[in-house]
């Protein structure tokens, strides 16, 4: 409770003095000047009053001494000038030298000697470097015979209004400092439960359901939101083991009465009449057991597979080693050519199960169900986005046409060209299942041209993030 309302009041108090404290600084500035420039009417006003006396009795030398003292003094400039601009009292060389750079003066000065009072010219601005000049007419209306003039250097006042400026904003600072010492610690408490729950939500959508959010920690609306989720997922992760468990015991309890009925069967072989129908409803009969034992045997593989769901990193090179001389043999077994194509030092993220069954998978399809000549394995590196390794394995067979390449990544798909082939229509969807689980992908597309150029066989192409080298101690520089 006590870390809510820090967290509304505090960045209010800030605000507010926000909003106060532009308004202050503004005003002090403006006060300052106008306290100088009241001063400074009030020294011209004394002055015009003496000027007018002495110029009307002819006594000027008091005037004088009171000019050159005043500026002795104060170090500002006054002098008594006439219609036409001549200086007839007061120090002459300074009060020239501060006028050449006062692009006001004579404007304030023609306002003057015309009678009038004119407005100040200085700008309140502390970065703004133009002297104060104040005229005072001496005379009345049609008879003003010169004016006082004082031309103030305001660097001083500057300085002073600069340090107010520095004492505010220091004092503005203050619930600013205030606000992130509280505030970042508060803010710290109530994301580390949102980054522990992201990290969760990352690490559930690369398939491990056994992760859970923290539900002690932070806010009570996460908390709450935090045993929710975890709710959810034990009820997914629950779902989805009930669902592999019933398969993986279907499977397993039908094995034993399949095995027993296909012998049962098979025993009738010696009683049948070569020449009667028997025999070609018994051949069916064992065909279709033997078609139900692969479907079991796919299905138990299938619930292992499914239940590994954590993708690791693996060299391509390592998993080729194991496997290429094998799928040599196969593909000469059935005349058939293999091509491998593949650059050292691919590191990708293996799917669940192994990269080498899926390959296996693909290259068992290319062999069985293509009648290709040729089958090619390649790999390339793809740099858009994070990085992506693809590897695919192509055939110079029959292919799969276009409208028929997603139903072939769907459980139990056959296409009629295949029916009679030993399969089980599992092959490919459990092995995109899997590669999506690494994050990566299943394309099939167009493959190698056919030898008599009447099309392209079938390409699978897997398609799988990059994982990073771990630099090992021997890849370090060895010090000179």
């Amino acid at each position: 409770m006590h870390r809510r309302l820090l967290v509304v009041l505090v960045p209010l108090a800030v605000l507010l003095v926000a909003a106060l404290g532009v308004p202050l600084s503004i005003t002090v500035a403006e006060r300052e000047m106008q306290e100088t420039y009241v001063n400074r009417l009030n020294d011209v006003g004394r002055f015009a009053s003496l000027a007018e006396t002495a110029l009307s009795t002819g006594r000027t030398e008091a005037l004088q001494q009171e000019l050159t003292r005043y500026h002795e003094l104060y170090g500002i400039p006054v002098a008594l000038i006439d219609t036409s601009g001549t200086v007839l009292l007061g120090p002459a060389d300074a009060y020239q030298k501060a006028a050449r750079g006062e692009a006001a003066l004579p404007r304030i000065v023609t306002a003057a000697l015309a009678g009038a009072r004119s407005e100040p010219s200085w700008e309140w601005a502390p970065w703004d470097d133009s002297a104060l000049v104040v005229a005072e007419p001496v005379g009345r209306d049609s008879e003003v015979v010169g004016a006082v003039v004082t031309i103030s250097d305001l660097s001083r006042t500057r300085e002073l209004i600069l340090v107010r400026w520095a004492r505010l904003a220091g004092l503005g600072l203050l619930p600013l400092l205030a606000l992130t010492a509280v505030a970042w610690p508060v803010s710290a408490w109530v994301l580390r439960p949102v980054r522990k729950l992201d990290a969760a939500t990352s690490r559930i959508s690369e398939g491990d359901l056994t992760i859970r959010a923290d539900a002690e920690a932070g806010p009570i609306e996460l908390r709450r939101l935090a045993r929710s989720f975890n709710t959810m997922m034990d009820a997914v992760e629950n779902a989805a083991q009930r669902q592999r468990a019933f398969v993986s015991d279907a499977s397993h309890q039908l094995r034993n009465p399949l095995t027993s009925l296909r012998l049962a069967v098979e025993s009738l072989a010696p009683h049948l009449r070569p020449e009667g129908a028997g025999q070609q409803v018994y051949d069916v009969a064992v065909d279709e057991l033997k078609a139900m034992q692969r479907m079991l045997n796919s299905l138990q593989a299938s619930a292992r597979m499914e239940s590994l769901r954590t993708a690791s990193p693996v060299d391509l090179d390592e998993v080729l080693a194991t496997r290429v001389d094998r799928w040599r043999a196969l593909t000469a077994t059935a005349g058939q050519t293999l091509t491998v194509d593949v650059p050292p030092g691919l590191r990708l993220l293996e799917p669940p199960g192994g990269l080498g069954s899926i390959l296996d998978e693909l290259i068992s399809n290319a062999l069985r169900l293509s009648d290709a000549q040729v089958v090619e394995v390649t790999a390339r590196v793809v740099s858009a986005g994070p990085g992506t390794v693809t590897v695919a394995v192509r055939d110079d067979g029959q292919g799969i046409d276009v409208s028929e390449r997603a139903q072939a990544l769907q459980r139990f798909w056959r296409s009629p060209r295949h029916q009679n082939v030993s399969g089980t229509g599992l092959g490919l969807a459990i092995c995109a299942d899997l590669i999506g689980a690494a994050g990566g992908e299943l394309r099939l597309e167009e493959g190698l041209p056919r030898p008599d150029g009447s099309g392209h066989g079938l390409a699978a192409v897997v398609v799988l993030p990059v994982a990073p080298r771990v630099a090992s101690p021997s890849d370090a520089p060895s010090p000179i």
